[in-house]
């Protein structure tokens, strides 16, 4: 497999390993939001205003407002993440 599908992959395996813990296997709640983001993406919650932050976020990313998270809805916040990423190196590279 190429790098990109690996890539793919993993963030399939991802999601499919946090959600379905408290709710339905299509979806993350809230808890499982907050649990992903822990372990995959410490460094984006801050302490003290987590609870605040995963609440925004799963408003934010919920778009049929249905309180959870599906699939699609996590793979833009994902692609969303990584272009501001690349937005950020890309201003931080060599001048």
């Amino acid at each position: 497999m190429t790098e990109l599908e690996v890539a793919m992959g993993m963030i399939v395996d991802v999601f499919a390993r946090y959600s379905g813990v408290e709710g339905g296997k299509q979806s993350l709640t809230k808890g499982e939001l907050k649990t992903l983001m822990e372990k995959e993406l410490p460094g984006f919650l801050q302490s003290g205003r987590e609870k605040d932050a995963v609440d925004k976020l799963l408003k934010d990313l919920d778009a049929n407002g249905d309180a959870e998270v599906d699939f699609n809805e996590f793979i833009v916040f994902v692609a969303a993440l990584t272009s501001a990423c690349h937005k950020y190196f890309q201003q931080a590279g060599p001048n």
